[in-house]
């Protein structure tokens, strides 16, 4: 597993992401992560559908929130065609309990705290936290990254317009 030192920091200091970074144009690499009810869930599930994966570290932290809250919004303007994915490590428990309490119904929560496969099949990884980075990626139909955002400081939103303008590109 390689590692990227400073390509990311939290109020100023910088955190190693482990894992292997992806790149636009190369196939999204298959993960297996938890969902609220405890099933296994794998990228591979959702070919066919244009795919919006929105990284975030807490769920419980305002950042996360607000990632979370603008995303579960826009998808309802998206179709059927487009499916959003926000993926943390907090427990498969603790999501479902901040979705009912947030009314997020429009995405999924996904946990990868028991194996960290898609931190680091994504390179997303915080190593000195076992968090994930804030970052936003879009894969096509057929599997294939055709949007990364890595936001550079954890503490800010990623760039919504952007992300959605590539995902309504695919449809």
């Amino acid at each position: 597993m390689s590692e990227q030192k400073r390509l990311i920091t939290m109020k100023g200091t910088p955190l190693t992401l482990g894992g292997t970074a992806v790149e636009v144009g190369q196939q999204a690499p298959d993960f297996e992560v938890i969902n609220n009810e405890l099933s296994s869930v794998k990228l591979s599930a959702f070919r066919e559908k244009v795919c919006i994966i929105s990284s975030v570290p807490s769920l419980d932290t305002p950042v996360c929130d607000t990632q979370t809250r603008r995303f579960n919004e826009e998808t309802k303007k998206l179709g059927n065609d487009v499916v959003v994915l926000t993926i943390s490590m907090d427990l498969p428990f603790a999501q479902k309990r901040w979705c009912g309490a947030a009314g997020i119904t429009n995405l999924q929560t996904l946990s990868d705290h028991r194996d960290a496969a898609f931190g680091n099949a994504f390179g997303v990884l915080i190593k000195d936290l076992r968090l994930l980075a804030r970052a936003v990626f879009v894969i096509d139909r057929e599997g294939i990254i055709r949007y990364i955002e890595l936001v550079d400081e954890l503490t800010h939103q990623p760039n919504y317009e952007a992300a959605l303008q590539a995902a309504k590109e695919l449809l």
